[in-house]
C-alpha cells in the first residue's frame, strides 16, 4: 500500500488496538466478523468500489455499511468498518487487504491476551516448513479445484488438537481464502504480524545442528543489538549448510555457513 491507503490502514490499526484493549471486546469474535466482511467485499466488487469511491462522502459510505452490516455483525465490528470506509483509499482492493490484516491482528491479539502468542509464532513457522518440504501437501492446500470443506478437513486433520486454536484459524483462513497470494507469502506475513505484536523482528536461523539454549540467547542478543529491536528466532535445521548458520532478517541474509564459503571459493576459482 502507499499514499492514502497507508495512512488509512495506520489509523485503522490504532482504532483496532484501542478496541481490543477493552476487556469487554472479544478479540476472537471480532476477528471472525472482520474476516466475514473481508470475504464479502472480496466477492462483491461493485460494493467494494462504492465504499472506496472518493466522489462519495465518507458519512454516506459509513451509513451504507451500517445498513448492510448492522444486523449481521456486532456494533463494534460495524463501527470499525464504518471508520475504514470514511477514510480515503488509493485502490479499492486496499480496503479488503486492510480488513484482512485487521482480522488477523485481532486473532493474534486474542493469542497475546491468553498467553499463547509465542506458541502461535512457532507453529506458523513450523507449518510453513512442513508445507515447503512436502510438494504433495502444498499441492493439496493450493488446489483450486478442491472445495473449501475439503481443505478445511485436511487442515483439521493436521492441526486439530496439535496447534493453538488461533494458529488453526489463521492458517484455515489463509488456505481457504488465499485471494491470489501464495501460501508461503501468506504464512510469512502472518509471522511478521505476530512478531509486531511484541514490537520485535523475526530472524529465520538455519543451522546444521540444533542450537543450544545458550547459543540461542547469545544469537538473539547479538541480533537485537545489531537491528536495535527485540528479535524472535525461528529455528530450522538443515545438514546441507555443513556448519555455521544462515540468518535471514526480512530481505537481508547473513550467511556464515561452510557450504556458502565453499560455494564462494568455487566461484572465485572458476573465475
Amino acid at each position: 500500500m502507499n499514499g492514502a491507503s497507508r495512512e488509512a490502514l495506520a489509523a485503522a490499526r490504532e482504532r483496532l488496538d484501542a478496541l481490543t484493549d477493552s476487556t469487554s471486546v472479544d478479540a476472537g469474535s471480532l476477528a471472525d466478523e472482520l474476516a466475514s466482511v473481508t470475504a464479502l467485499l472480496h466477492r462483491e466488487v461493485g460494493l467494494r468500489r462504492v465504499l472506496t469511491d472518493p466522489a462519495q462522502s465518507g458519512e454516506a459510505k459509513a451509513q451504507l455499511v451500517q445498513r448492510l452490516l448492522g444486523t449481521q455483525v456486532s456494533g463494534t465490528t460495524a463501527d470499525l468498518v464504518s471508520g475504514l470506509v470514511r477514510s480515503r483509499w488509493s485502490q479499492s482492493r486496499d480496503l479488503v487487504d486492510a480488513l484482512e490484516e485487521l482480522a488477523d491482528t485481532a486473532d493474534l491479539t486474542a493469542a497475546e491476551k491468553n498467553g499463547t502468542l509465542d506458541d502461535v509464532e512457532d507453529e506458523l513457522f513450523r507449518f510453513g516448513r512442513i508445507v515447503s518440504s512436502s510438494t504433495e501437501l502444498r499441492a493439496a492446500l493450493t488446489d483450486r479445484k478442491a472445495t473449501v470443506a475439503a481443505k478445511g478437513a485436511l487442515l483439521r486433520s493436521l492441526l486439530g488438537g496439535r496447534a493453538q486454536p488461533v494458529t488453526e484459524r489463521l492458517v484455515t483462513r489463509l488456505v481457504t481464502a488465499a485471494r491470489g497470494r501464495s501460501l508461503e507469502t501468506g504464512l510469512e506475513s502472518l509471522s511478521k504480524l505476530a512478531a509486531e505484536r511484541r514490537n520485535r523482528m523475526v530472524a529465520v536461523v538455519t543451522s546444521a545442528v540444533p542450537l543450544s539454549d545458550p547459543q540461542k540467547q547469545r544469537l538473539g542478543a547479538a541480533l537485537a543489538k545489531l537491528y536495535g529491536r527485540p528479535m524472535h528466532l525461528n529455528l530450522d535445521v538443515d545438514p546441507a549448510v555443513l556448519g555455521g548458520m544462515q540468518v535471514r532478517v526480512g530481505d537481508e541474509v547473513i550467511n556464515g555457513s561452510i557450504a556458502d564459503r565453499l560455494e564462494n571459493a568455487g566461484r572465485r576459482l572458476a573465475g
